[in-house]
């Protein structure tokens, strides 16, 4: 029995075929004059009810708009509060906060290696200024000798580390950030 009665009944929603062959059938004919009218007269009243609505809709949203703008709240306000809330939102993110922080820590060593170059400078300067004691640089070593000199050479491995690490740094930043997404 079960069997005949699935057979009866489609378990798939209607499609929109379905639907227009229900559309354009006409059940008037199965319908007593007195359905008909009460169904008429059900139709009426649900018209009426929706436009009603629509009114009373309507009288709401521009009593909305009037106690907005008594508060002082307009258009620009609710675009600040809205964008305020987002960054807000964007912010509180996971995928924000480890870009800050990679960020922060990336601009932490960039601002350390800084220094560390801005050390070694001045220091490099000033061992070059306490050996040419009376003598600007311009007069006491060519720029040949210069960049030959035990000085030198050490200040320009110092760099080459820093940028070294730096480089190094981003490198495994860059791989990590790839790999996790």
């Amino acid at each position: 029995m079960e069997a005949q009665a699935q057979g009866l009944l489609e378990s798939e929603p209607l499609q929109e075929r379905d639907e227009d062959a229900v559309a354009s059938a006409d059940f008037s004919s199965m319908l007593s004059e007195e359905e008909k009218e009460e169904l008429r007269a059900e139709l009426v009243q649900l018209e009426d009810e929706i436009t009603t609505l629509r009114q009373v809709l309507s009288a709401k949203e521009r009593h909305l708009v009037e106690i907005k703008q008594k508060l002082g709240m307009n258009l620009m306000n609710e675009l600040k509060q809205n964008f305020s809330k987002s960054w807000h939102d964007m912010q509180t993110t996971t995928a924000y906060k480890k870009t800050h922080e990679t960020l922060s820590h990336a601009g932490q060593k960039a601002t350390a290696a800084f220094s560390n170059v801005g050390t070694a400078i001045s220091k490099k300067f000033g061992d070059m200024r306490s050996h040419s004691i009376g003598y600007s640089i311009r007069h006491s070593i060519s720029m040949p000798a210069m960049r030959n000199s035990p000085t030198f050479k050490s200040f320009e491995e110092r760099v080459e580390t820093t940028v070294t690490s730096l480089k190094v740094f981003f490198g495994r930043r860059k791989y990590r950030e790839a790999t996790e997404e």
